[in-house]
This record gives structure tokens, C-alpha cells and sequence, in this order.
């Protein structure tokens, strides 16, 4: 929720690249959690069309359709669904409002490099820096199971060489 003075009210959210397989699933979470209110979902692809008709597990959960369109300045939020690449692509031409909170999906903003002011999204090691941060660099599936296997061996300086992982979908 967005706190303004007394007053609590819904996070607005923008979706880029909402015909994707992720953006299906963030779509699933939102459209029932109590405190999010979907303001678009851009598809370059599928503009015009029901999201249902896409996301067919949707049907009947929304009558919301895909957009060209992204105004920005009506959301508090955009989560970037995009392919691996594209997401700096997007933060870089074009213009985001200085307010505008941003959570990428995809791994274009995981490593830290100059010029990328995304944390990392994972709560079991940047917890406090996650709850003020502007940009989220959201970790994927393998990197998390990774990760919350190896943190307690890291934390108890149990890893004393390298760690090869050979992870399967």
C-alpha cells in the first residue's frame, strides 16, 4: 500500500511485456491480491486482446486488455517481464518519471556495474535495502534455490573452495 497521511490506498502497477510466461504468473498473484490494482499491461504483440486470451488460466479472473500504451505517471510501479537484454533496452530509451519504482524480472540488473542502482531481490540477504530501494533486480528461480542453499554455509564460513551446481527445469 501507498501511505498518504492517514490514508492507505492500492499500489498501482504497470506491466511491460504482459504476454510472456511470467508476466502470466505476476499477473495470477496481483489480479488477487487485495492491495494491487493492475493499471496496464503492455504487449507490443498482442494489443487489443483480452489478457484471458492469452493467459488462459485467467479466464473469467479479468476483463483487463493488452496495451501499447504505458503512462507511466498513473502507476506506482512497473514490473519488467521481458526477454534476458531487453530490460536495460527499455530503462534506457525511454523516459521514467523520477517516482516510478521499477522491478525487473529479468536478469539484466542482478550484477552490480556502474550506473545500475537495482538491489537485489533477495529478502534473505538484502532485506533492509529491499524495503527502500527505488529499483528491484528481481533473482530468478535457480539463483534463489542456489542461494538459500549456500547463505547458512556462507554465513558459518563453511565453503572452503569452489561450488559447482547442476540445476535441471
Amino acid at each position: 500500500q501507498v501511505k498518504i497521511g492517514d490514508d492507505c490506498m492500492n499500489l498501482k502497477i504497470g506491466i511491460i511485456g504482459g504476454a510472456g510466461y511470467t508476466a502470466g504468473e505476476l499477473l495470477r498473484i496481483l489480479l488477487n491480491h487485495p492491495e494491487a490494482e493492475i493499471g496496464f499491461v503492455q504487449s507490443t504483440s498482442n494489443s487489443g486482446n483480452l489478457i484471458s486470451d492469452v493467459h488462459i488460466d485467467l479466464l473469467g479472473e479479468t476483463d483487463l486488455v493488452f496495451t501499447t500504451e504505458m503512462p507511466f505517471e498513473m502507476v506506482d510501479v512497473i514490473f519488467l517481464c521481458m526477454g534476458h537484454g531487453k530490460s536495460v533496452e527499455f530503462v534506457e530509451n525511454n523516459e521514467l518519471p523520477d517516482s516510478l519504482k521499477i522491478i525487473d524480472l529479468s536478469h539484466d540488473f542482478r550484477l552490480k556495474r556502474d550506473g545500475n542502482d537495482f538491489v537485489y531481490g533477495l529478502p534473505e540477504l538484502n532485506r533492509d535495502e529491499i524495503k527502500l530501494a527505488k529499483n528491484i533486480a528481481n533473482p530468478g528461480c535457480f539463483a534463489t534455490g542456489i542461494q538459500l542453499a549456500l547463505l547458512p554455509l556462507a554465513g558459518n564460513n563453511l565453503l572452503t573452495g569452489e561450488v559447482h551446481v547442476q540445476a535441471i527445469t
